[in-house]
């Protein structure tokens, strides 16, 4: 369900791309160094996104530096670490484990157990680490695998289990800008769930998979209000992110929020408009 929150690269200027790019290796360093090597396969540009909007908040005391790894041993890259980065390397791991284990009961996917499997030791300290988000991840999969068997047609109800996901990840601390960080996730997890679920319709309306889409997905001006809806969330997201004090990289933060998410969905309507050209 991930991979959606990008920048838009081409948007960037040479250094705002540097100092993402720092981000990410800053993230993946703080998997391998706290959860092993598996971990890193957990690495999203999401949960960059969700480190440097926490690091342009809260400020915390970082290092900096540069190094070569293994997937590319001839160039030297910067890394960023910081006590917001290893949270979110921690949030990763746990997010995926419930994901998998979901998987798991789901589709039965031996692959996904076996994974979680592995994973398991990291994740119970991590749960241990942070009870609140590990209890609120577990039981927004486990209220939204049973919307998705229930097939409840209800759009809120099933994008809204992503949204309170999104808000246990994003409120690092309960302090003042709690509130306004579980407005901004809430409307950004929901826009992620439905746009992956626009993404899947085809595949799931032909297989009679359920799809929150599906009910409104012969409607004449379905198009038109799929981009209604999820033009409504990031507009309900970004407002929140406008209440927050962040100057650090606020405009890669603006980039991701108003243009970059938006790649994808962009992606998914022009592969959908080359199969079925307009007449």
């Amino acid at each position: 369900m991930f991979g959606y929150v990008l920048a838009n690269s081409a948007e960037l200027t040479p250094n705002q791309q540097r100092r993402y790019r720092a981000f990410y290796c800053g993230l993946c360093r703080a998997l391998g160094k706290r959860c092993g090597k598996l971990s890193q396969l957990t690495l999203s540009y999401d949960m960059v996104f969700l480190a440097m909007l926490l690091t342009g908040l809260y400020e915390p005391e970082s290092v900096e530096g540069s190094a070569r790894c293994p997937l590319h041993p001839t160039k030297r890259h910067d890394w960023l670490a910081n006590s917001i980065i290893d949270y979110t390397a921690d949030m990763s791991v746990l997010l995926t484990y419930y994901n998998l284990l979901d998987k798991w009961q789901d589709d039965k996917n031996a692959a996904g157990l076996a994974a979680a499997k592995l994973l398991a030791p990291k994740t119970r300290g991590i749960a241990r680490r942070y009870p609140r988000q590990s209890a609120a991840i577990h039981h927004c999969l486990s209220q939204l695998q049973r919307y998705e068997q229930s097939r409840v047609q209800d759009l809120e109800l099933a994008a809204g289990c992503f949204g309170n996901l999104m808000a246990a990840l994003f409120c690092y601390r309960q302090d003042f800008w709690q509130p306004t960080l579980c407005e901004m996730a809430g409307g950004m997890g929901k826009f992620i769930y439905l746009l992956d679920a626009y993404e899947d319709l085809p595949r799931d309306k032909k297989a009679g998979l359920y799809n929150p889409w599906l009910p409104y997905a012969d409607r004449p001006d379905f198009e038109e209000h799929c981009r209604e809806v999820l033009t409504l969330l990031m507009a309900q997201a970004a407002a929140a992110f406008e209440k927050l004090p962040i100057l650090q990289d606020q405009d890669i933060l603006r980039n991701i929020i108003y243009s970059g998410i938006w790649t994808r969905y962009q992606s998914v309507l022009e592969k959908k408009n080359r199969r079925h050209p307009k007449k």
